[in-house]
């Protein structure tokens, strides 16, 4: 069994990490403390194709397989956590379904530019009495000849305030439960269309999660993703890709705290020694790095299932629920290493234990991986 990567991942890996000690991470700090979206990561981004890495150079992408671009969300994580999370929702949530179950002109007209990152994309599924429990979306979409009214409001969407395309589910057959579901593409300067506030967050302060609202916003007919109440399949498969790029998140915000804690405790001297010497903290780090390979692994294995055309919903669960539960042991670990330094805003640490936290509880909550695992192997046991 051969772990390791390909010449060209690991020139991805190595080119991305460049990227992001030199352009991304000098400005983490700064915003983490203001909020601000860094645009400016993602038009360097840009430039190297990473904004659409996974997918076909037709379509504007790079042509990389899933472990690449988890090896990119990783480095990119590593570096700061809020441009992290706004890339994958825009490669993971917005780009993926628009190449898995768009038309040749949908492809041509939307994937294209979020691709080459001349857009930036976001997935409009959230809402306030609909998280974890999917079906119970409110949104409605009525036809009307060639286009559909769509009516309700998102809230919790990762890039909603600046995506320039967003794709929407709604309810197109309220008599059809989970089964009359779509989804729909909406472009951000549609009459109808507002953005709400953005919310004041824990962690990840400079990726913008936002209320969307859609008051008689009509759309194109053509703009449908897929078949008529076929949404909540295209959905679900989506959520599945994505989540390996939050476990691959998880997996960058819990490295760069456990190689901080390694660097610190080298530094930091008490009774004499440097803290490394102390076996109370050497188990910690071995933890740690424990911890972080095995979340590592089933990364890479759920990436691989799912570029080899196998199943993947399983792993993909088992990869975000371990990595992000990994992630949270090495920044609560790193904390506790650098003592009352960790609680200081002075060191990133605190700012990686804050941006972590989302992991276990976007694209899926720790306990809906449970259940996802849950279900897959009482069905295998069958």
């Amino acid at each position: 069994m051969d772990f390791s990567l390909t010449e060209e991942q690991r020139l991805i890996r190595d080119t991305v990490r460049e990227l992001a000690r030199d352009v991304i991470a000098p400005r983490a700090k700064e915003v983490d403390e203001t909020g601000r979206f860094p645009r400016e990561n993602f038009e360097a981004m840009a430039e190297l194709g990473l904004m659409g890495l996974p997918f076909p150079e037709e379509y504007g992408g790079a042509g990389g397989d899933t472990l690449s671009y988890a090896l990119a969300v990783e480095e990119i994580a590593a570096a700061c956590g809020s441009t992290a999370l706004s890339y994958a929702a825009h490669v993971s949530l917005a780009c993926n379904p628009i190449y898995m179950f768009g038309t040749e002109e949908q492809k041509r007209k939307y994937l294209v530019p979020l691709a080459s990152g001349k857009a930036i994309g976001a997935f409009g599924l959230t809402e306030p009495h609909a998280g974890s429990d999917a079906s119970r979306l409110k949104t409605r979409a009525v036809r009307d000849g060639n286009e559909w009214v769509i009516n309700g409001q998102k809230m919790w969407i990762t890039n909603g305030g600046v995506a320039d395309f967003i794709v929407v589910a709604a309810v197109t057959d309220p008599d059809a439960g989970h089964h009359g579901i779509s989804n729909f593409i909406v472009e951000a300067d549609n009459p109808g269309f507002k953005v709400g506030k953005n919310e004041p967050k824990m962690g990840l302060k400079g990726s913008v999660t936002s209320q969307l609202f859609f008051e008689d916003c009509r759309v194109p007919a053509e703009n449908m993703l897929g078949a008529e109440n076929k949404g909540f399949i295209q959905f679900m498969k989506t959520l599945d890709g994505g989540r390996i790029s939050i476990a691959a998140m998880a997996l960058g915000l819990g490295r760069a705290a456990y190689e901080a804690a390694v660097s610190y405790a080298k530094e930091r001297h008490a009774f004499g020694h440097p803290i490394a010497d102390f076996q109370a903290i050497q188990f910690k780090l071995a933890d740690m790095a424990t911890l972080l390979e095995a979340a590592r692994l089933l990364i890479y294995k759920a990436a691989h299932l799912k570029d080899t055309g196998q199943p993947y919903t399983k792993a993909a669960a088992m990869a975000k629920l371990f990595a992000s539960e990994a992630a949270e042991k090495a920044c609560f670990e790193a904390i506790q290493i650098h003592g009352g330094m960790g609680y200081s805003r002075e060191f990133p640490v605190e700012r990686y234990y804050r941006d972590n936290r989302l992991t276990q509880i976007g694209e899926g909550t720790s306990e809906i991986m449970r259940l996802v695992i849950a279900r897959r192997i009482l069905r295998e046991m069958e």
